[in-house]
């Protein structure tokens, strides 16, 4: 994401949910939030797989 999480700073979020809505948790302190399709599209920065970060 382009802005850090205000409470514990990291800019990387999971996606747990797509739709009309994007349900995101946090990676640093787990916070999971709703956050609509359009907000969430212009904030996104770069796209990390789970293959990408295993290995």
């Amino acid at each position: 994401m382009k802005k850090e999480h205000p409470g514990c700073g990291s800019n990387k979020m999971r996606v747990l949910r797509a739709g009309a809505d994007f349900k995101l948790a946090c990676s640093g302190c787990g916070r999971t939030f709703m956050i609509p399709r359009s907000k969430c599209e212009k904030k996104v920065v770069d796209i990390l797989r789970d293959n990408d970060l295993n290995g």
